[in-house]
């Protein structure tokens, strides 16, 4: 097991994980596929890339500053915020350099604040008190969430998940 210096280190080496796994999962889809959504009321391979930067710069943001808080306006709100013009980028590679480049920026606004301040409360979208830390678990947890249904979509478009490649 590796050694961590601290447990905001520990968090962000989960999140380095999952970003990276959402980022193969892309790969492994071909661009024309990623308009596929498998029922009209479900996001596209597009838009759920899309949910996800947008997520994570909400996330970061709003971690990471000092008036920080889940409550403090809507979701649509927030996303005209923190990635007000993210919905108009469709392209395979710009989206994954996407994920990529903010999640750098990410990393780098935690690590600006460090761990004593990811120790303190936020209101979080329910109107409780939670730390900071905790809210950036939470938002691994939603980006694992939908690098499963990325999984899913390439096997319901004949692909092999990524990470089921990898393993093998």
């Amino acid at each position: 097991m590796a050694g961590y210096g601290n447990l905001l280190e520990e968090a962000l080496e989960s999140w380095e994980y999952t970003r990276a796994g959402i980022i193969e999962e892309l790969e492994n889809i071909p661009e024309e596929e990623f308009d596929f959504r498998p029922t009209p009321e479900s996001r596209s391979v597009t838009e759920l890339a899309q949910h996800i930067i947008e997520s994570g710069l909400m996330m970061s943001g709003e971690l990471s500053r000092p008036d920080g808080d889940f409550r403090r306006q809507s979701f649509e709100k927030f996303i005209a915020e923190y990635a007000p013009q993210l919905r108009e980028q469709r392209e395979k590679a710009r989206l994954i350099e996407l994920l990529r480049s903010t999640h750098v920026e990410g990393n780098r606004g935690f690590r600006a604040v460090g761990e004593l301040f990811m120790l303190q409360f936020i209101h979080r979208f329910d109107g409780q008190q939670g730390t900071r830390l905790a809210w950036l678990y939470h938002g691994i947890d939603h980006e694992n969430y939908h690098r499963g249904q990325l999984a899913l979509y390439a096997r319901m478009l004949g692909h092999v998940p990524a990470l089921t490649q990898k393993i093998g």
